[in-house]
């Protein structure tokens, strides 16, 4: 049986990009990228590399900055506590956000909030945002039937509220491969990360929304003014919990993270049994852990109430260089000032490894 072509246009233009074609006619260009591993910078086969080439050649006079946030295993909820330590202070005036794969798994209202958050702190800065959509397997059911993953609609939705112009890259490597000229595993090797080619045609698309978008004769000034939100409790206020306020007992360290950009230390400590206890002021609040397959497990509570302990999968590919784990502890409190408290639990393994010990903190984020 064919595939029908899918109905729906890889590209939507909407408000334009005022900040970016002002700053090509100043000759200085600075491009964010947000993002998982589909986007990440190592190991340099990502689209954004071949994007960047196409870039700096086509406009020679303008020097162009890259930051690249974008990191694996990691979705808009993390986003929207680095974005403040990555793109912002950039000053970027172009930011490409990409989390329809990574967001996917994530219940629809809680993505709706982190995503909305993140989308309003970049905008509030004035630079412009463009959505890219990638692709995985997941997504394959409802592209066959020709309809648009969910994943995938709802970040339209936000994009029509702030007039933000989207590219569905995923869409154009699926045509690409339905018209023959590209095969499969040369799109997506292991299904979900492109290398060369699957990058080259993801960038393609993003080279065709901007070639049309700066090409346009005329366009807005500027953007428009930040419209109300569309989800209440979204994570537009964030911050993070400095250590010091923090109180620790058991032998806790504080140790450079070398591995996650715009996280540069962390709380460390290999013993069982070890606590942490803090107040904060919001209506929410998030841990980002270094995971992997020797990390403990932590019980916590909020208020003296009822504890939870976490057991978290621990998939083969994370083995001992782990990721930055977020854990939500809540985002539907009161608003107010809340305890929270933290105790290490040591996760029997699979010998040979024994006991998972080791716990990494490396953000304390309040919501709120």
């Amino acid at each position: 049986m064919s595939v029908i072509p899918h109905p729906s246009p890889v590209i939507r233009h909407r408000h334009g990009l005022p900040r970016t074609r002002a700053a090509l006619a100043a000759g200085k260009l600075t491009v964010g990228f947000l993002g998982g591993s589909i986007t990440a910078p190592h190991p340099g086969k990502s689209w954004p590399e071949p994007l960047l080439a196409w870039l700096v050649n086509r406009f020679p006079q303008v020097r162009v900055t890259v930051e690249n946030g974008a990191i694996g295993a990691t979705g808009s909820d993390l986003a929207a506590f680095r974005a403040s330590d990555t793109v912002l202070p950039a000053k970027c005036d172009l930011v490409f956000v990409e989390y329809a794969v990574n967001d996917y798994g994530t219940a629809t209202d809680l993505r709706n909030r982190t995503r909305e958050g993140l989308l309003r702190q970049l905008l509030a800065t004035g630079c412009d945002v463009v959505l890219a959509y990638t692709f995985f397997n997941d997504m394959k059911a409802d592209m066959e039937a020709g309809r648009v993953p969910p994943s995938i609609a709802e970040f339209e939705i936000l994009a029509g509220h702030y007039g933000l112009g989207s590219v569905w890259m995923g869409l154009h490597a699926w045509h690409e491969v339905h018209a023959g000229l590209m095969t499969w595993p040369e799109w997506l090797p292991d299904g979900i990360h492109p290398e060369n080619r699957g990058s080259l045609s993801y960038a393609t698309s993003v080279m065709a929304y901007l070639e049309k978008e700066l090409s346009a004769p005329t366009t807005p000034a500027q953007r428009p003014a930040l419209p109300p939100a569309l989800y209440a409790g979204n994570w537009e206020k964030v911050r993070r919990l400095p250590f010091d306020a923090v109180q620790s007992t058991g032998p806790w360290t504080v140790r450079r993270w070398y591995t996650c950009p715009g996280i540069d230390w962390a709380l460390h400590t290999t013993a069982p049994g070890a606590t942490l206890r803090f107040t904060f002021d919001g209506y929410g609040l998030a841990l980002v852990f270094h995971f992997h397959g020797l990390a403990s497990e932590v019980r916590y509570r909020v208020d003296g109430g009822e504890w939870t302990v976490t057991k978290r999968d621990r998939p083969e590919w994370c083995n001992t260089n782990g990721w930055p784990r977020l854990l939500l502890v809540t985002d539907t409190l009161q608003p107010g000032r809340h305890e929270f408290e933290l105790e290490t639990v040591a996760e029997a393994l699979p010998l040979p490894q024994g006991c998972g010990t080791i716990t990494t903190i490396g953000l304390f984020g309040v919501i709120g």
